[in-house]
Formats: structure tokens, sequence, C-alpha cells
């Protein structure tokens, strides 16, 4: 088998931004909260790697209503996890701004944004890479100027080596899957529809005549074929969420940039949508993944960055870096890493004996 990398690399001086919301006050104009996230990456190479099933997987170092993104092209179980836990020093701040910023859905806006430049690395290597941390440490930040939403002031974010801003729009969106956080739309398209968007980057090519067929099983796979008449706008969250996930799977990239795609979703859709990017991560796709659970972390994915204050705090093997003091800091909130009475993975508890840090 092929194990392919094809995640973002090179980064120089990668720098995390996100827009600053400007906010009025009392007869004057302040910044909203910024999120600052930082990492830099080394170069991934394409490498052949027989053999890439789950015990052996690559490992990576580590509103208002709006379209669904893609609707245009632009837009085995367990196995031996290893690898050093990282560290990220402190990098610097710089400025800039204003500077044009393009969302997740195609829309431009003048916008004021803070730059932090680190030195630290990420990677990805074909795996499950998961991103956690506490809420505005910059997780969905981080994924944005990952897949090119949110320009980088310095440094580089590489796709199968080369920049992204070298890559037409319909050629990234060849080679990367966006999946935001509030997949909204406007329109009263059905599901059928809204997943067949994530094959509009293959039209006027030879990948076309396999629209039908990616489209049916896109759905199948996460289990939305059933309601495929309705329409989108008359879901519940939760199956929005699926329909969306199957939007991203239809459009056959070998990169999955997703932003927390368990959020909406019940116990049992929660595994199933994370036992799929298991399964393309032990096929060799690269797939970055936001979560909130740390226990559906530890158990899915080969790697967890955990960002803290707009940092990457440390990176590495969940059973590594799920340290419970590492965690109780970073969460303010005391709590407790214990094994599986009988798989052994790692579940991640809150302690409710102590007062919160």
């Amino acid at each position: 088998m092929q194990w392919r990398s094809v995640a973002f690399s090179g980064f120089s001086d990668f720098s995390g931004v996100r827009a600053a919301a400007a906010r009025q006050d009392e007869g004057g104009h302040g910044d909203g909260e910024r999120d600052r996230v930082h990492g830099r990456a080394r170069p991934v190479e394409t490498a052949e790697r027989p053999g890439a099933a789950r015990g052996e997987r690559g490992r990576g170092v580590g509103q208002g209503e709006q379209p669904v993104r893609g609707a245009q092209p632009g837009g085995g179980e367990g196995g031996q996890r290893d690898g050093p836990v990282r560290r990220a020093p402190v990098g610097h701040i710089g400025r800039q701004g204003p500077a044009p910023v393009r969302n997740p859905y195609g829309h431009s806006a003048e916008r004021e944004v803070e730059v932090l430049a680190p030195e630290a690395e990420l990677a990805v290597e074909g795996g499950a890479l998961a991103l956690v941390g506490p809420n505005g440490a910059g997780k969905s930040t981080l994924l944005a100027a990952l897949a090119a939403d949110l320009p980088a002031a310095s440094g580089a974010v590489r796709v199968d080596g080369r920049p992204v801003g070298a890559w037409a729009p319909g050629e990234l969106a060849l080679r990367r899957a966006v999946l935001p956080q509030d997949p909204a739309l406007a329109f009263p398209f059905t599901v059928r529809e809204v997943v067949t968007m994530g094959r509009a980057p293959w039209a006027g090519t030879a990948a076309e005549d396999e629209d039908e067929e990616a489209v049916a099983a896109a759905m199948a796979r996460v289990e939305v074929a059933g309601f495929a008449a309705r329409p989108f706008l008359a879901l519940s969250g939760g199956e929005r969420a699926r329909v969306a996930l199957a939007r991203v799977l239809a459009q056959h990239t070998r990169l999955l940039l997703l932003d927390e795609p368990t959020a909406a979703l019940d116990l049992r859709h929660q595994e199933l949508v994370l036992r799929v990017c298991r399964d393309r991560a032990a096929a060799g796709d690269a797939v970055v993944v936001v979560l909130h659970d740390l226990s559906l972390a530890a158990a899915h994915a080969d790697r967890a960055a955990v960002l803290h204050e707009g940092r990457i705090g440390a990176d590495g093997a969940p059973e590594e870096v799920f340290d419970a003091a590492l965690l109780s800091r970073v969460y303010r909130q005391p709590v407790e890493v214990v094994p599986h009475p009988r798989t052994g993975e790692l579940i991640v508890l809150p302690r409710r004996d102590v007062t919160s840090l």
C-alpha cells in the first residue's frame, strides 16, 4: 500500500491569525478578544509504507446563515504510538492590519488581525491529529490557517509540499476538504444536493463520472442516506453535522480538516464519525480534527496537540500528552486520567472532590 502524506508542511515561522473583533465601546472602539496560535512544521515527504494498518499508522508532529463550504471549487483498532512530547517555547507578537480575510465560506472582509509567530513544530504525516484545548485557545484559528482560510503573516503553509498560495483555488479543493464548525445554509437544498456540492471541484475532470457513486457512498458512511430527499434546513443539528461531513467525504481529498465534527452528535454517531476519521488515517490520509472530548481524542487519534493561550503547549501521542497535571493547568479544572479497565485506553475525567483551579 502506498502511504502518502498530503498535509501541510514546511512552516518557517507559522503564524496563526484570527480576525480581531472590533468592539464598539462607549464613544470609542477597542479590540475584541484575539485568539493566537502558533506552530512550525517540518517538511513531510511522500513515502512508500507497506502495511499501513491501524496498528502502523503514520505519525504527525506535532454568523449569520452562510452556504456550506464546498459549494464551489476552491472552496483497524489501537496500535503502538510513540514519539516525544514537544513543548513549544514562547514566540513573539507582531501586528498587521487591516488585512483581507477570506472565511471558510468564500466571503471577504477587511479585518484587523494579530499575529503570534512561534518556534514550534506541527506536521501531519498521514494520520489522525487531534487539536484539543479550552475555549478560545486557538483550535479553530489554527485549523483555518492550515486550510488557507486565514492568511499566515509569516512562514508558510504547505499542501503536498507546495505553499497553499501557489495552488489555484480549484486545485487546492482537490487536495483538502474543510468541515467548518457551523455548517449553515440559507437556501432549501436537499440533503443529496448538499452532499453533491462536495463533488464540485471535480467538475470537468474524468472523476466527474464518479459523482453519483461518491455521493451515495458518503451518505451511507455517515448514515444520512435514509433522508436524502429531505431539506437540509429541516434537519436536527446532529443530522446537519453528519450531512456536512458527508459532503466533505464526497470531495475525495487526502487531507481532511474537521472543526468539531462530533459537537452536536449523540453517542452512537460520535463513535461513527471518529471511526471514519480513524479509517481514513489508517488508509494513509491526513486528518486534523478539533475535539473537546479528551477521552474520544485519546481513543481515536494517533497524536494530540494541546493548545493553551494561543500556543501549542505540547504535542505527541495521547498517552504521553494527556498528563493530569498538564491538562489541569491548561483547562483550569482539576482532572484525573485513568485507563479503561478493559481496553486500557485513557479516560479523562473532571475531579469534583477539589476546588477548580
